[in-house]
């Protein structure tokens, strides 16, 4: 029983992750149809391919999660556990993909503000300043990541 269990676990994962591939690919390819058969570039033109630009980067970070899903819950039934330095590498990637995406969505923001209404700066301002906050708080979690690996090594070497 648990070994049915098991099973349809493992094709559940895989299910979801047949299914993020399909979401990822087609917003990359929606992306790109729209840049090149719907973009005005006198209208709006910079501030359409910023967003496919950041629609493309989600759509990575989307692939990423589940390439993680696959290797974490189909491939590993076959191989011993992820260490913990190819975990954090996993999850640093995935971190500064939504970083790169938040600062892409601050940076449309703010060309779509300052073409219509100054006041309007300061939200997208923040939105900026929250990436950068992620990524202060993405170098503070690698740093205590690496000290916890070498801990990690440390110990294991002394058993």
């Amino acid at each position: 029983m648990n070994n049915l269990f098991e099973k349809i676990i493992e094709y559940a994962y895989l299910f979801a992750t047949i299914l993020l591939v399909s979401v990822s690919v087609f917003t990359m390819g929606w992306s790109a149809w729209e840049v090149v058969f719907h973009t005005n570039l006198v209208e709006n033109g910079i501030s359409n391919v910023l967003q496919s630009v950041g629609a493309i980067v989600i759509a990575i970070a989307i692939l990423d999660v589940a390439k993680y899903l696959y290797e974490e819950e189909v491939v590993r039934k076959s191989k011993e556990l992820r260490s913990l330095k190819e975990a954090r590498k996993t999850l640093t990637k995935i971190f500064v993909i939504i970083s790169i995406a938040v600062s892409l969505e601050g940076l449309v923001y703010i060309f779509k503000a300052g073409t219509k209404d100054v006041a309007l700066l300061p939200y997208p301002a923040i939105l900026i300043v929250v990436a950068v906050f992620a990524m202060i708080g993405l170098g503070i979690y690698q740093k205590l990541s690496v000290k916890t690996e070498k801990e990690t090594e440390v110990s294991e070497k002394t058993d």
